[in-house]
């Protein structure tokens, strides 16, 4: 591959009332279909030759409608998936902010912490990029499109391109429907563009 089209899926419930979703399976919401909808009609524009996705449903819904417009089958890769966040999936920040003060405050601050059942980052980063890797290593001139999640995303990106903690730590989850652009180059995979939209 020489492309890779990083998509974060289109926007739930959950992600409209501010809630952290992680591994909870969240179907998409009517303005989440609409916004796949107008990302898929632009991406389709590309010609990609291969469209993987998260197992979650809001995920592959998105991908779908990509790979029904350029006639692709949408390949599944776990390793997509947004990181476990155990006992703050359901919550909103409000009351994570109340049930886990010291942790939310290390959260807000980019700071490293962990919680029993909360996935370490750096594996997030890890099966992310481990991901990634295998859809670029593709032989061909093609582009991809890879349907992921807010944290996975920008994770997965920044190890992918051989970027610190500290640099990710400079950026922010992707919208729903937006996108990174990563193209590859004489001297490497570059980002292109982030948080891009129809």
């Amino acid at each position: 591959m020489k492309r890779l089209i990083v998509l974060r899926h289109g926007q739930t419930a959950w992600n409209d009332e501010n809630r952290v979703q992680g591994s909870v399976d969240i179907d998409l919401n009517e303005a989440g279909r609409a916004q796949a909808g107008e990302a898929a009609k632009v991406l389709a524009r590309l010609t990609p030759s291969v469209v993987v996705a998260s197992d979650m449903r809001r995920a592959v819904d998105t991908a779908q409608l990509v790979a029904d417009l350029v006639g692709l089958d949408v390949r599944i890769d776990k390793r997509l998936r947004e990181r476990a966040y155990g006992p703050w999936e359901g919550l909103t920040r409000a009351q994570i902010a109340e049930r886990f003060p010291e942790a939310f405050e290390l959260w807000r601050a980019r700071k490293p912490f962990e919680l029993e059942d909360m996935e370490v980052l750096s594996e997030v980063a890890d099966r992310t990029a481990a991901a990634l890797s295998e859809v670029a290593a593709e032989p061909g001139d093609g582009t991809a499109v890879v349907v992921t999640h807010g944290g996975s995303s920008r994770q997965g990106i920044v190890r992918f391109l051989g970027w610190s903690q500290e640099q990710a730590n400079t950026m922010f989850g992707m919208e729903n429907c937006h996108w990174a652009d990563l193209r590859l180059e004489h001297t490497g995979w570059r980002m292109y563009g982030y948080n891009l939209s129809a």
